[in-house]
């Protein structure tokens, strides 16, 4: 490596930052303004977003509660910039982002449309060497990985997909320009969180909905509204509150948790208090707030699942139909939410293809053909989602000590130290990395980077080149989170959670599962031990605070 790193073409800089998003946004703004380094951002895309920069599909938005969904940092932001909805819109949180990019002079830092090719630790020199799209090599001392949980895309390839001559779009590649599927013969592929969000928006709009289910949802309404102005003036009231509240409760989304069991009251009393919860809206607080086990506890979930399988067999009126769309499973994946979803199939101009009875076979120059019926089609939308969590990481090539590459070390799965670092990879740092909280992610992201600063700031003022994870304590972490995530139900059901959504990606635990309180716990530990017990500085077990 010594040949490149003494190249004259070389760019030095403190930390390169990977992503746009909210966590790549907050990661520059603390490390060149906070910590006073030079920092170097990329992103793909040819401006800030992140996930909203490129998941422009119909019906796109928040399915968390955006007075948690936005950032902590800086109260005076909090207070000033006017939120409409209680679940914004993907035009609405792309306008808060560009925001703060402005508000702090964030696009300085950034060089847009770039992609960055691999990177490679130079133990000679103690630094990142990072090559971009265009040519260009960087020279750093700190990595930070902002990539994304839910930014890779995971586009299948159909047999005969060439041939089609209509238009086809993947929901988190849609084009910036306005497309028109008002009259249009439309296919949608793929019922996850996208999927339902498209169905529901254009199933008014359309000639001719046809969706291509796979595996039925549990969804549950989102109820959108505007947000609730004593809402926000109770938190602007107690701000630090609220913020230390949210971080140290279980799931980080901002509203009242259960601490009762449903196993602890009778089957009318659950009942009823799923009924409550579905009624006001939101798949997150229909998973936490009711009752405190329903990803634990059989008995919850079957209760949980009851109801909604009720409102489901209530709202579609084909019999064969609200059949189909019940799901066999049990309700332990990322909770849906969102209106008027099961209401579009009861429009004379929707179908429901069940792809597992009638698989996909081709597609033809007219649509799509599954089991012998060929559905006519002008317009084919790719709801199908991503390969989520370690997708985006794996997708750059990364070497660490000993020619080690991340590629290889997570062959089987990905393996990682409180889902921000891991061991054989100096300085290089992940925000919401996997084995992470399995919470609302952004006061997380402000979480982990404070974390990552703190840590970055310790290796500078310590004189120390370099700060990495033991291999005890990587391993110590992995078997944590697996056993917790034992606990729990989600192992029992296929879904990104688990990878089983990518053929050939390890279906393994990629979460901790322990709640954000503990989360902030661990984080603190490593603080109070000035980042000793659990790390190796200079490739040498640190120095353990007394």
């Amino acid at each position: 490596m010594s040949n490149v790193a003494t190249r004259p073409d070389v760019i030095e800089v403190d930390a390169v930052v990977i992503g746009g998003g909210f966590a790549g946004l907050y990661t520059v703004h603390t490390l060149r303004d906070d910590l006073g380094l030079t920092v170097q951002a990329f992103d793909n895309a040819s401006d800030v977003g992140g996930t909203w920069y490129w998941n422009r599909y119909p019906g796109a938005r928040s399915d968390t509660e955006v007075n948690a969904y936005c950032y902590f940092f800086d109260q005076e932001l909090y207070n000033e910039w006017k939120w409409t909805e209680r679940y914004p819109r993907q035009s609405e949180i792309l306008a808060y982002l560009n925001h703060v990019a402005d508000r702090y002079d964030l696009r300085k830092s950034y060089q847009f449309s770039t992609q960055i090719e691999s990177l490679i630790f130079d133990e000679e020199t103690d630094r990142w060497f990072v090559s971009t799209d265009k040519g260009q090599l960087y020279s750093a001392q700190f990595l930070v990985e902002a990539v994304g949980l839910l930014s890779a895309t995971n586009v299948p390839e159909f047999p005969g997909q060439e041939n089609f001559r209509g238009e086809i779009y993947h929901t988190a590649r849609w084009p910036h320009e306005p497309v028109d599927l008002a009259g249009k013969r439309v296919g949608v592929i793929g019922t996850g969180s996208s999927g339902i969000q498209v169905i529901s928006e254009i199933a008014p709009i359309v000639g001719h909905l046809t969706v291509f289910q796979r595996t039925p949802q549990w969804v549950v309404p989102s109820r959108h509204r505007p947000i609730d102005p004593d809402l926000i003036e109770s938190i602007r009231n107690d701000y630090e509150g609220y913020h230390h509240d949210l971080l140290y409760s279980t799931t980080a989304f901002g509203f009242p948790e259960s601490a009762v069991s449903a196993e602890s009251v009778d089957e009318a009393a659950r009942r009823e208090a799923f009924e409550k919860v579905y009624d006001d809206g939101g798949g997150f607080q229909y998973m936490f707030k009711a009752f405190n086990d329903v990803g634990t506890s059989l008995v919850a979930n079957k209760s949980a699942t009851d109801v909604i399988e009720k409102r489901i067999r209530e709202t579609v009126n084909d019999p064969i139909v609200a059949e189909l769309l019940v799901p066999t499973d049990l309700y332990a994946k990322r909770p849906l939410c969102c209106d008027d979803y099961y209401e579009a199939y009861n429009r004379a101009t929707t179908t429901l293809v069940d792809v597992k009875q009638n698989p996909i076979v081709e597609f033809t120059e007219k649509g799509i053909r599954a089991g012998d019926t060929e559905y006519e089609l002008d317009v084919i939308v790719l709801a199908t989602g991503f390969d989520a969590v370690s997708g985006n990481q794996l997708r750059i090539f990364q070497q660490g000590r000993n020619g080690l590459t991340l590629q290889d070390k997570w062959r089987d799965r990905a393996y990682t130290y409180l889902g921000t670092m891991t061991a054989g990879f100096p300085n290089m740092y992940m925000v919401y990395g996997p084995m992470g909280p399995f919470t609302n992610q952004p006061p997380v992201h402000e979480a982990q980077v404070d974390w990552i600063a703190d840590a970055i700031k310790h290796t500078v003022d310590s004189g120390a080149a370099t700060l990495e994870p033991t291999q005890k304590a990587e391993d110590d972490w992995m078997e944590l989170c697996d056993a917790g995530a034992a606990m729990t139900l989600f192992p029992r059901v296929n879904s990104w959670i688990n990878g089983a959504n990518i053929p050939g990606k390890p279906v393994v635990n990629y979460f901790f599962m322990g709640g954000m309180a503990a989360y902030m716990d661990f984080m603190n530990a490593d603080r109070d031990s000035e980042f000793g017990e659990h790390f190796l500085t200079d490739g040498h077990p640190a120095r353990v605070k007394a």
